[in-house]
């Protein structure tokens, strides 16, 4: 397809669809307009409903009984400990509930709680999540954790500490430690956390199919921005992770720009920092030669999850290693 022919096609598709026709053109150049059309065709179909039970706060099977009582059947998320998806449909919305006023569960999305999953926090470790409110996987970590060891969380928008120290109080946390402040700045602190997760503020264009205002609200300009302040996120993080640390790298955006591109950066000026192989059967490689641009072979270890093929809103997700000096 002429570069011509890329253009009429895509302001064709994005008319019929109502998206940005600079949007269209990339998906056409990454996937072939098969897949675009598959894409979206999959960001016009709701999302499963998925929530985390909290066993901070409640047995597992007793909340699973508590919801069919009131005819939510839960379904396990295959590769997930506590995930399960949900059919809410027929009811309230799922926070109404008692029991997630309880802190029994957390709505919470899958692509979300696999960043947890990889990231595998253990007993007694120090971590840090960035970026951290509302706080599902602050509070996800501190699960994971059995309340032992720190949860370091940070989070600059004043206005969202709110949610995550309320998160934190109804879901029974009790060994996070809140933080407001730029995580690019978080060398200030002088730790040296065994674990970081950072799921970072991106330009959410993943999240079609959750906020169908995402087809028409950002530029490239927007893509290019996050990208930026992304990339000095995770340097600064990779700069306090102990030696021998593992770091999660997340966003909910499908641009390379911000996924790929960033972490082969990366890799770049952190010698010392391996990609390493996610243990769990979900999604898709990452991308090695996004639209033509030769990256690390090693970033097919981080995986993808795209709408049309797994079912949720489009996240990347990478997990490295610090070697130690």
């Amino acid at each position: 397809m002429s570069r011509k022919e890329l253009r009429d096609r895509a302001k064709v598709l994005a008319k019929e669809h109502g998206y940005l026709q600079y949007m269209i053109e990339r998906y056409l150049v990454l996937w072939g307009e098969q897949e675009t059309l598959q894409f979206l065709e999959a960001c016009e179909k709701p999302v499963k409903t998925s929530i985390r039970i909290n066993t901070l706060k409640a047995d597992q099977e007793v909340v699973i009984e508590r919801m069919r009582r009131k005819k939510i059947i839960l379904d396990r998320v295959p590769w997930l400990e506590s995930g399960f998806y949900g059919d809410f449909a027929d009811t309230s919305t799922p926070g109404a509930f008692l029991e997630h006023m309880l802190g029994f569960y957390y709505v919470q999305g899958v692509p979300s709680m696999t960043t947890v999953q990889v990231l595998d926090p253990q007993l007694e470790e120090t971590v840090f999540d960035l970026a951290a409110a509302p706080g599902g996987k602050t509070t996800h970590i501190a699960q994971q954790m059995q309340n032992t060891g720190r949860v370091i969380a940070i989070e600059q928008d004043r206005q969202r500490l709110n949610s995550l120290e309320s998160n934190i109080l109804r879901c029974g946390v009790t060994n996070a430690i809140v933080y407001r402040g730029d995580a690019k700045k978080i060398q200030a602190l002088n730790i040296q956390p065994d674990k970081i997760l950072l799921d970072a503020p991106c330009s959410g264009e993943g999240l079609i199919p959750l906020d169908p205002t995402r087809k028409t609200s950002k530029t490239m300009a927007d893509v290019h921005y996050c990208a930026t302040r992304e990339n000095e996120m995770l340097n600064a993080a990779i700069s306090v992770l102990a030696p021998e640390g593992t770091i999660v790298y997340s966003t909910c955006s499908i641009a390379p720009e911000e996924n790929e591109y960033i972490v082969d950066d990366i890799l770049k000026r952190h010698p010392e920092l391996k990609i390493v192989p996610i243990p769990l059967e979900f999604g898709s490689p990452g991308y090695t030669e996004p639209f033509g641009v030769h990256l690390n072979e090693s970033l097919r270890l981080a995986r993808r999850f795209l709408p049309h093929q797994d079912g949720t809103e489009g996240f990347f997700i990478c997990k490295m290693k610090k070697e130690a000096a």
